[in-house]
């Protein structure tokens, strides 16, 4: 059974498609890369997947049809981290983690020791715990974002949708963030699907890669056979060399002009 199944999958806002007839299917313990150009639809399909947009065709979390869940069942299946969180200033670190264990609990039910250690192991395995008492408002890009994604590991969700997990990171912390998501895959079969526009660190980390473009899948496959050259020109405009490394790939712009000094 698959972890993530879109059927004929459609979104239009404005009037037109974002995306557009997706047909795509996502396997257990799975690292599938969405990238593509801006606009090409990445952002949406994670939105579509999540149900946090309307769409036409059909979406099935591990055989169910998301259509069928309620919020809360949803939300303890699948956890998201979004481009541009909501981090309340006045939260602390602490509080903001702990609110991913919201979806396990019943009505007007507080947290738990089982939700507090939740929190606390996912603070831990992003280097948080420091933070627990710090405001939300007080901590830089790279810090908050670090802490959405623990927020989203707190929840203990089988199925992550990341949307530039990365952006705001330094290397350090991209590649902290990364190989823990990784170590977390390894150890419980977690499947994440995540739209990066890093093409390197994507070709890093995902098993498998779909380009969109124009809200269609232009490719689908390994990485090495996703990120050519032709491809790159086609669908970025961009001019790069794809370069080899110890197995992986490695995307490297060309500079398409020279000046004379």
């Amino acid at each position: 059974m698959s972890a993530v199944t879109l059927d004929d999958v459609t979104v239009e806002l404005g009037g037109r498609p974002v995306v557009d007839g997706i047909d795509l299917e996502v396997a257990p313990g799975e690292w599938l890369a969405l990238i593509g150009p801006n606009g090409g639809g990445k952002t949406t399909l994670l939105r579509a997947i999540a149900r946090l947009v309307s769409f036409a065709g059909s979406i099935a979390l591990e055989g169910r049809p998301t259509a069928t869940m309620r919020r809360a069942e949803l939300s303890r299946l699948l956890a998201v981290v979004p481009q541009e969180p909501s981090t309340p200033p006045w939260l602390t670190v602490g509080e903001y983690v702990l609110l991913g264990r919201t979806p396990h609990l019943g009505a007007l039910a507080k947290e738990g020791r089982r939700d507090r250690e939740a929190a606390a192991r996912a603070l831990a395995r992003l280097d948080l715990l420091a933070y627990g008492d710090r405001l939300l408002g007080t901590l830089s890009g790279g810090e908050k974002q670090r802490a959405v994604v623990a927020r989203a590991l707190a929840q203990e969700a089988r199925i992550v949708l990341l949307d530039e997990p990365t952006a705001a990171l330094d290397i350090g912390h991209q590649q902290q963030a990364l190989d823990l998501l990784d170590v977390l895959r390894a150890e419980s079969g977690l499947t994440l699907v995540s739209a990066m526009h890093d093409l390197t660190l994507a070709a890093q980390y995902a098993d498998r890669m779909v380009l969109l473009d124009r809200g269609r899948v232009v490719a689908d496959g390994f990485p090495r056979d996703v990120l050519t050259e032709e491809a790159i020109a086609r669908h970025y405009g961009a001019a790069a060399d794809i370069v080899s490394i110890d197995g992986r790939i490695a995307v490297v712009p060309r500079r398409s002009l020279v000046r004379n000094t």
